[in-house]
């Protein structure tokens, strides 16, 4: 995998187009490697491998510690999705270009714009993109995605000179999330995009024009902590003086969720920030200490450990745990596994939570309070109780559950007063 960086990548391009002088203003801050993004790389770099295996090109198997089943489950996933559109693409194109980790050059639209597109299978007609994000946080889709458009500009200058393209598709696929968004333009639209809206705000950034600008693309903005702009625009909801949650009318208390959610994260990035300034440099803020947190014992050395417990007579000192379900898998074959353990297996259904109509998933519906669960009628702590559970009816009685829980949108009757999306 290329570990050049450009100073407008794809994967900043949101934020450049939103607030273009942030690329020199990040400029003054030290680039680093969150564990997240190491633990994404990790896994690009085993998703690579096994795709390179697929189509019998030469590669070595990564190591890392940050190879968990969960994350090798995710992956598998991926590689699964991609050798289905190959395979999909060798059907109507006997020779298809397939590139993995293929790097892409959009300069003609931005000086020094280039990154690394995860997969790329062009066809007589197709140009097709597709990228891994093996993010847990938030959802992110292929329409209008300015990542994977600088992609499609990249792989079409490639791609014109010996096809007749006609569709520039371009694919997102978020296994921990369980998301997979595709996206199809003509290649008039992304150039028309690219001249109109790429390029003018490339220009703006690489001379640190413009106006700044918060929202939701400052999220790994390295200025982010101490951007004004970013800190003004949070501070406007805290200056706001409302009335007691209970009076808030349903417009407010949706101004007020909206905007909260943004607000608590701009106060932990302060607050990480923060922490790391005094635990790391020294600083003193006023008020503020740096005080030894809680800790847990631990063993110097289990060998010496397991030798003493021995030494001494006891001998059921060791606990056996079953292998996940990747590594089992992995085990038995994927054949094997679904004829053994098939029936053994199952997806929990995921915790209720409230999220904004602009989510792409369903909303769960509720007929009514009592009739989704048997008639029932439940207090406001009850109710409580099953919003906050892992899964609607993971710990009530099963005889009191209805199994018309349903997906689509319907308003919760009043009874419920439960409007959630999964």
């Amino acid at each position: 995998m290329p570990d050049t960086h450009a100073r407008f990548s794809p994967s900043s391009a949101n934020r450049r187009i939103h607030c273009p002088p942030s690329l020199l203003l990040e400029e003054q801050f030290e680039e680093g490697e969150s564990m997240y993004a190491a633990e994404g790389t990790a896994g690009h770099a085993m998703a690579e491998h096994r795709i390179r295996e697929y189509l019998g090109q030469q590669s070595i198997c990564p190591t890392s510690e940050f190879y968990t089943d969960e994350l090798l489950e995710a992956v598998d996933e991926y590689v699964t999705f991609v050798t289905g559109e190959i395979e999909a693409a060798r059907q109507t194109c006997s020779s298809p270009v397939l590139l993995v980790e293929q790097r892409v050059d959009a300069s003609g639209y931005v000086d020094g714009c280039f990154g690394t597109a995860d997969m790329v299978i062009i066809t007589d007609k197709v140009a097709h993109i597709i990228d891994l994000k093996l993010g847990k946080g938030v959802e992110v889709h292929a329409e209008e995605n300015p990542q994977l458009m600088i992609y499609g500009l990249g792989v079409l200058h490639m791609a014109e000179a010996l096809y007749d393209i006609e569709t520039v598709r371009m694919t997102i696929f978020q296994p921990r999330l369980s998301n997979a968004s595709t996206w199809d333009v003509s290649p008039e639209y992304l150039k028309r995009w690219g001249e109109e809206v790429l390029r003018p705000a490339g220009a703006q950034a690489l001379i640190g024009a413009g106006e700044f600008a918060a929202g939701t693309w400052c999220r790994f903005c390295r200025a982010r902590n101490q951007c004004r702009a970013r800190a003004e625009h949070f501070l406007e909801l805290a200056r706001l003086e409302f009335r007691q949650p209970a009076l808030l009318t349903d417009a407010e208390m949706s101004e007020v969720i909206a905007r909260a959610d943004e607000l608590s994260k701009w106060a932990a990035d302060v607050y990480a920030y923060a922490q790391d300034q005094a635990i790391v440099h020294g600083k003193r803020w006023p008020g503020y200490k740096v005080v030894e947190g809680r800790s847990a014992r631990r063993y110097t050395s289990e060998a010496d450990v397991a030798r003493a417990a021995t030494a001494a007579g006891y001998t059921d000192i060791y606990k056996k745990s079953l292998l996940g379900i990747t590594e089992m898998e992995r085990l038995m074959g994927k054949e094997q596994f679904q004829t053994v353990l098939g029936k053994l297996v199952y997806k929990p259904q995921g915790k209720l939570t409230l999220v904004p109509n602009s989510d792409r998933r369903e909303a769960v519906s509720f007929d009514t309070a009592q009739d989704d669960f048997g008639g029932r009628s439940f207090s406001s702590d009850e109710r409580e109780r099953i919003v906050n559970s892992p899964s609607v009816g993971a710990d009530w009685p099963k005889d009191n559950l209805h199994p018309k829980i349903k997906t689509g949108y319907e308003k919760s009757s009043s009874q419920s007063g439960i409007v959630a999306g999964m």
